[in-house]
């Protein structure tokens, strides 16, 4: 009587067995065949931002690439912040993804206290897009200076008189800035705006003297005359603007090996299958390595970077911990 309940033990066991694998197949497949519908973007930033245009940029090769629509959801608002959270929280599917910067998966973490998430456990690092140069951009009605010497001059002379845009509180563009003022000891005022397009008018309109913005920002306005570039925070040239030199060249006491370059990249929400994220980050290096993709990219004056997520997820890393020695060094804090 025992044997034949074992037996019979057994074969219920084998068939609830098969019963599990036969329900986890349609998963398996799905993960497997990813994506099998559009996917959605959330941005963090306005429309016409220099975030944005970078991923208009890659958003049409990428689907056709993925054989799916990319559809692109703003989000716009707290430096990123707001896109964030939802990602955060949405379903690990590969269908919400966050399209993040060294602000919003850096910095944030060490100027906001009360985050709603962790930019590092609460994300996936899928792949990184882009390192993007911010360049030193003033307004020469506002402050006539020509180079970075004389810049310096002038506001050490009149420490609090000018005020300098950023496209938002944590921002790129500000900690950049927060970056270059910390180290030479300049006294400035910040005044943040909502997004790109809005931060470099005011530097036009003569509201504020300056920001450290995106290259491919203030291109249009550098190339009409109406604003002049004195520095670009990258360690190399760029070459887009090859007649500008690096802040770190100056030779100024405080500028040696000064490098505050931002990247973009494209994170999910944690939890997500690693092969979705392997084969989203596959689909990502060859819209890059596309010839007409790279020389888009650096006639606008950012450079292509590709990593794996592993390497990504060491970027992210490496990108929180120098940020939070600047805000501390600055004595920036955002609540």
């Amino acid at each position: 009587m025992f044997d034949s309940f074992s037996r019979s033990a057994r074969r219920l066991g084998a068939l609830a067995g098969l019963a599990l694998w036969g329900a986890a197949l349609p998963v398996a497949f799905a993960q497997s065949d990813w994506p099998q519908q559009p996917i959605t973007l959330i941005m963090g930033f306005p429309a016409g931002s220099g975030v944005d245009v970078v991923a208009r940029t890659i958003q049409d090769p990428l689907q056709k690439k993925l054989g799916q629509s990319i559809v692109i959801d703003y989000k716009a608002g707290a430096a990123g912040n707001i896109a964030s959270e939802y990602v955060a929280h949405a379903k690990p599917d590969g269908y919400t993804l966050a399209f993040g910067t060294a602000a919003t998966h850096g910095s944030n973490a060490a100027l906001y206290k009360k985050l709603p998430f962790d930019v590092e456990a609460d994300f996936v690092p899928v792949a990184p897009v882009l390192d993007v140069s911010n360049v030193l951009t003033i307004n020469p009605e506002v402050m006539d200076v020509k180079t970075l010497k004389e810049f310096v001059e002038l506001v050490k002379a009149h420490p609090g008189k000018y005020n300098y845009a950023s496209t938002g509180n944590g921002a790129g563009t500000h900690m950049a800035f927060a970056e270059f003022n910390s180290r030479l000891g300049l006294q400035m005022v910040h005044v943040p705006y909502k997004g790109g397009p809005e931060a470099i008018t005011s530097v036009v309109r003569g509201e504020t003297c300056c920001i450290m913005n995106q290259v491919q920002t203030v291109l249009p306005q550098y190339k009409a005359g109406k604003v002049r570039l004195l520095g670009v925070t990258t360690a190399k040239p760029v070459a887009a603007i090859q007649e500008v030199p690096t802040i770190a060249s100056s030779g100024l006491p405080g500028t040696q090996g000064f490098d505050s370059s931002i990247w973009f990249g494209i994170f999910a929400p944690k939890g997500t299958d690693p092969r979705i994220v392997d084969k989203l980050n596959a689909a990502v290096k060859a819209v890059l390595e596309q010839p007409e993709v790279r020389a888009h990219f650096e006639a606008q004056g950012n450079t292509i970077r590709i990593e794996t997520p592993a390497e990504f997820k060491e970027t992210v890393h490496a990108n929180r911990v120098k940020w939070a020695e600047v805000a501390k060094a600055a004595h920036i804090s955002i609540d």
